[in-house]
């Protein structure tokens, strides 16, 4: 039986900086940039739950998101700071981003951990992905349910090939280690009691229940 988890970065995130988004008990959703995401499902989210968009998602499928997390500096570099977005602005403390000052900084604690962290507010694991990042951040901000869009782990980005300065395009052996990580983080968050659903059907990472966007507001009433 696993053994429960304290969230203390839940706790502690309000009183320690003031962009924290405290959506403790909520219901919210993370839209990543895989081949399934498309507006019609994220249009869905809209006014019923807190958004973070990772990336090119925050720009072509909901830049009215609540929040954006892009890990590396290069991206946020062509996107000139994505100076139109009005929500909370996130990226990885040691990219040396400092182009920037309303993007905030989240700590990375290894580049290699695959593990999701929540004592320290802030502080994350890595699983060498924004979506891993991405996950690990609502956990911190205390979302109970989190809803999965365009985590396929397969396939190129829904725009494309990712063209930017110094930009990575992920390939079989990313995909195999980010599905790893992401086998580790379902344990982690059930010891919280955190439950994640895949809304992409044709995901290649099975370590979430998978369902529709419309199957998962019903399931969750929102």
């Amino acid at each position: 039986m696993l053994a429960p988890v304290e969230n203390r970065a839940a706790q502690l995130g309000p009183s320690i900086f003031d962009w924290w988004k405290d959506w403790r008990n909520q219901t919210a959703a993370i839209v990543a940039c895989g081949p399934s995401a498309n507006k019609k499902d994220v249009g869905l989210l809209r006014g019923r739950m807190p958004v973070l968009a990772i990336k090119e998602a925050a720009v072509d499928l909901c830049p009215w998101a609540d929040a954006v997390y892009g890990c590396d500096a290069p991206w946020w570099r062509y996107r000139l700071g994505l100076p139109k977005f009005k929500g909370l602005k996130l990226r990885w403390i040691g990219n040396g981003l400092t182009d920037y000052p309303d993007v905030h900084g989240i700590t990375i604690k290894d580049k290699s951990l695959d593990r999701i962290l929540l004592d320290e507010p802030g502080v994350i694991g890595s699983g060498r992905n924004s979506g891993f990042q991405a996950l690990n951040i609502e956990a911190q901000f205390g979302a109970k349910r989190v809803l999965l869009i365009g985590f396929d782990m397969q396939g190129e980005h829904f725009y494309g090939r990712n063209i930017w300065q110094m930009a990575n395009n992920p390939d079989a052996l990313n995909f195999q280690k980010w599905q790893a990580a992401f086998r580790i983080a379902s344990e982690d968050l059930k010891r919280i009691g955190v439950e994640v659903v895949n809304g992409s059907m044709q995901s290649a990472m099975n370590c979430f229940p998978r369902m529709t966007v419309e199957q998962a507001l019903s399931k969750w009433s929102v």
